[in-house]
Order: C-alpha cells, then sequence, then structure tokens
C-alpha cells in the first residue's frame, strides 16, 4: 500500500510543481516554447528525486522535516538553474528564477499541504 501512496504523492507533486512553476515562468514573461518546455523537463528531472528523497529520509531519520526539505529545495534550485543558463534563451538571472519559481510552488505545496491535500 505504501508504494501506491508513494506513486499518488510523486504523481500530484510532479503535476502540480510543473503547472505551477509553468505559470510563474509564464507570468515572469517566458513565453518562449522552448524555454517553457525546459520548465517543464527540470522539474521532469528534479522533482522526482527531490521527492523521492525526502519521504525516504523522513521514513528512517528522526530528524525535523525542515532540516531535510531545505537542502533538497537548495539542490533542486542550483540543478534547474545550471539548465537554465546552460539551455534556456530568455533566461537572464538563472538562479534568481530558479529560486522564486521554486519558492512559489514549494510554498503552494505548503498551503495546500496545510489544507488537507
Amino acid at each position: 500500500m505504501m508504494g501506491l501512496r508513494l506513486f499518488t504523492i510523486l504523481g500530484v507533486s510532479l503535476g502540480m510543481t510543473i503547472v505551477l512553476e509553468l505559470l510563474f515562468a509564464f507570468v515572469a514573461g517566458k513565453h518562449d516554447r522552448k524555454d517553457l518546455l525546459l520548465v517543464c523537463l527540470v522539474n521532469v528531472l528534479t522533482n522526482p528525486i527531490i521527492v523521492l528523497a525526502y519521504y525516504m529520509a523522513v521514513s528512517y531519520w528522526p530528524w525535523n522535516p525542515a532540516l531535510i526539505k531545505v537542502p533538497l529545495e537548495i539542490m533542486a534550485v542550483i540543478v534547474e538553474a545550471y539548465y537554465y543558463k546552460s539551455y534556456g534563451r530568455g533566461f537572464r538571472q538563472p538562479l534568481l528564477f530558479s529560486t522564486f519559481a521554486n519558492l512559489f510552488s514549494f510554498g503552494i505545496g505548503e498551503i495546500y499541504n496545510v489544507i488537507g491535500g
């Protein structure tokens, strides 16, 4: 049963992250289709790994979850910024974009979890 639950969590997390970060990118003026596709691809690359690592860590280590989330999110921001810089067309400040896109999607995700998601 845990496998199905984790699979659902991974799917919902990835889907919400892609939608939210695409929305953020569009509002931030990223209208180039290739840049929007890149936003999707970097999240397909990073989100499942980060979410899986988080759930594995909290199930094996009795640490405060924030001590696990923060370093994982920082790693995601750095990896995504690298790809935005290397392959994006309209990312003049890829680290700043990645930071705020992740803060936006992470914050909305935390609100979703608090209200019963």
